[in-house]
């Protein structure tokens, strides 16, 4: 459990932690898995959402998923990307999260072990990103800020 200090600190940073839906590249479940590639070589993300056509989250794409399918012992390939859809290939198990039913302390131990958080509303519609990257960036405003905002409480 964060301290109530500290958790003030890291709440007023906390809306820059959401890189919203508009921002991110994604690609739908139905797409051409070629398509995903083109998409994927292009951005300089890792990992990429899947979407269905209601904006849901379904699945997480890597351009790994889709080079290993690429592979042969032979060969390298890019027949498969013609024949598969990105829902053949997705990543179906993943952590997502909501941020209204999601703790602070939730969210930085699920973000130890993922890159990024998908984050969805409640109907389950995709929001955007929380990164760790931009925990990090909180946690370090954190750091900076903490012995200037407990001397001004303290003071008065």
């Amino acid at each position: 459990m964060f301290s109530p200090s500290i958790k003030h600190l890291i709440q007023e940073k906390s809306g820059s932690f959401l890189i919203p839906a508009s921002r991110i590249a994604f690609v739908e479940a139905d797409n051409p898995l070629y398509h995903a590639f083109l998409i994927l070589t292009k951005v300089k993300y890792s990992k990429i959402p899947v979407l269905d056509k209601d904006r849901k989250v379904v699945g997480l794409l890597s351009l790994a998923m889709i080079t290993d399918k690429m592979l042969t012992n032979e060969a390298i390939t890019t027949a498969p990307l013609d024949e598969l859809k990105v829902k053949d290939v997705m990543q179906t198990k993943f952590d997502k999260i909501n941020f209204v039913q999601t703790t602070l302390e939730t969210q930085l131990h699920l973000l130890i072990n993922n890159a990024f958080l998908p984050v969805v509303d409640d109907r389950g519609v995709f929001q955007g990103l929380l990164t760790r990257r931009e925990w990090i960036k909180a946690f370090n405003y954190v750091v900076h800020t903490y012995d200037k905002h407990y001397e001004s409480k303290r003071i008065k």
